[in-house]
């Protein structure tokens, strides 16, 4: 099989750019996936299909406050800061 010259290979991607409106780093990237097996063009499929919902603007919903009053037991014995203090405590694993 005889090699194509690069200067046909270029004319003719141009030509491809030009009838199909995509640009030439789209059409060698699709070429590139086309090249591959099938299960690899399913990881390509599922990669872009995860980049596509990263930058989707996901819906803020207000918030629920299920949390409140979750402490109450404890607010005889502690002050607000005292509290406060305690936390950081548990979190860090002090006293």
């Amino acid at each position: 099989m005889k090699k194509m010259p690069v200067s046909c290979i270029i004319r003719l991607r141009w030509e491809t750019y030009k009838e199909t409106g995509m640009s030439t780093q789209q059409k060698l990237l699709e070429e590139k996936i086309k090249e591959l097996p099938p299960e690899f063009q399913k990881e390509v499929k599922d990669f872009v299909d995860f980049l596509h919902e990263k930058r989707m603007e996901k819906p803020r919903s207000k918030p629920q406050f299920k949390w409140a009053g979750a402490l109450k037991e404890l607010r005889d014995k502690y002050t607000s800061v005292e509290l406060q203090h305690k936390i950081s405590e548990w979190r860090i694993g002090g006293k």
